[in-house]
């Protein structure tokens, strides 16, 4: 016979399921009676109208956003969260909220998006649902989503600068001893293991020098997002690295969205926020038409980077695709496919089609932002 299962064992595996670790760690387990009822309300409240056969309106909703019979409606719950869960339990439990029900109410509810955590979850449900913004709530999401854009870039900055700016500065120094060339600061750095202390002089084994011709020939990365619906988890982070990348020396950054069209945004590349909110989900797509865009804005093959974010459903010609790529890569230009790109990112892609590319003289990651950065720190370098 079967040992009874404990109505607070039941219920601490319930909120695992929401909160994983937080649910131990934050003592979460049926201590007083009133808080424990509580709890379980807003816990409840995320899986009771998928178990009575769906979610948002389909799902017996009430007029106050709740699921039928739930005495909680949206904004309530959003407001006894924010009172009883940490900074990260209160984050996992809004993201099942977005994935659970229909969101009509947030973004038509200022009030709401002033006191939800930003997260990517959030800043895409905002770009799909643009048109269910009211002014007032339209300035708030902008705020949202520019919260969620700076979290990104701080979390990746520092490593894609270096791994960018040390192969630039490396690819820069020229075996010419030019007087005038002469990178003292380099030249410094890398002889202070042979200061004489003693003598109190630097013994300087090489002098480092730039190569003249260089500092005057950037290096063009040009970002290719593809707008499709599924790529829009790699769309918000190729956009944000496309702004490090714009505040670089020695680097000119282009980008352009595609579907079936080709909308230029080099201009804004420095604006991530404005970018994000221009992508327009669904249509077609032509990668074939991108690539050869991409072509066609290159002024010096040898040292441009192509990064083509899309999910290699070619809605156009396949051959055109693959012979486009073969002549470029002959040309010299240096091109990345991403299938994704991001640190949680669950690739689906045409992974036929992407061999064929990668055959023809293109590379195919899928990787986090960091790794793409290493992985063009390398191409700098040769």
């Amino acid at each position: 016979m079967s040992n009874p299962v404990h109505p607070e064992s039941h219920q601490l595996a319930r909120w695992r399921l929401v909160l994983g670790k937080d649910a131990e760690a934050h003592n979460i387990g049926c201590q007083e009676d009133a808080a424990c009822q509580r709890i379980e309300s807003l816990v409840g409240f995320l899986f009771d109208d998928s178990a009575s056969g769906g979610g948002g309106s389909q799902g017996g909703e009430r007029s106050g956003g709740g699921p039928a019979g739930h005495p909680l409606t949206v904004p309530e719950w959003v407001e006894a969260v924010n009172e009883l869960f940490p900074h990260q339990a209160k984050e996992v439990m809004q993201r099942e909220l977005i994935r659970r029900r229909g969101i009509d109410q947030l973004l038509e509810s200022p009030e709401l998006l002033e006191k939800v955590e930003p997260n990517v979850d959030l800043a895409k449900t905002i770009m799909t649902h643009r048109d269910l913004l009211t002014p007032k709530t339209r300035v708030l999401a902008r705020k949202l989503i520019e919260r969620v854009v700076q979290q990104i870039k701080e979390r990746m900055q520092i490593q894609v600068e270096q791994a960018i700016t040390g192969a630039i500065r490396r690819d820069k120094h020229s075996p010419r001893a030019v007087y005038r060339n002469l990178d003292l600061s380099t030249t410094i750095r890398r002889n202070l293991k042979n200061y004489d202390s003693d003598l109190q002089r630097l013994l300087v084994d090489r002098l480092y020098f730039y190569a003249a011709e260089r500092k005057k020939r950037p290096w063009h990365i040009i970002v290719a997002v593809d707008q499709s619906g599924s790529m829009l988890d790699s769309a918000i982070f190729s956009t944000i690295m496309a702004s490090i990348f714009y505040e670089l020396p020695s680097v000119r950054t282009s980008l352009f969205l595609f579907d079936t069209e080709i909308a230029d945004l080099s201009e804004m590349v420095g604006q991530p926020v404005d970018i994000l909110l221009s992508v327009q989900l669904g249509g077609g797509t032509n990668i074939a038409k991108a690539v050869t865009y991409a072509e066609q804005i290159t002024r010096e093959p040898a040292r441009t980077i192509v990064v083509l974010i899309t999910d290699f459903y070619e809605g156009g010609s396949e051959s055109d695709l693959v012979n486009k790529i073969g002549e470029m890569a002959q040309a010299g230009i240096r091109l990345i496919g991403l299938g994704a790109l991001g640190y949680d990112a669950r690739p689906d892609y045409n992974k036929a089609t992407a061999k064929k590319c990668r055959k023809a003289g293109m590379d195919i990651l899928v990787c986090t932002p960091e790794k793409l950065a290493e992985c063009m720190a390398q191409i700098i370098l040769g």
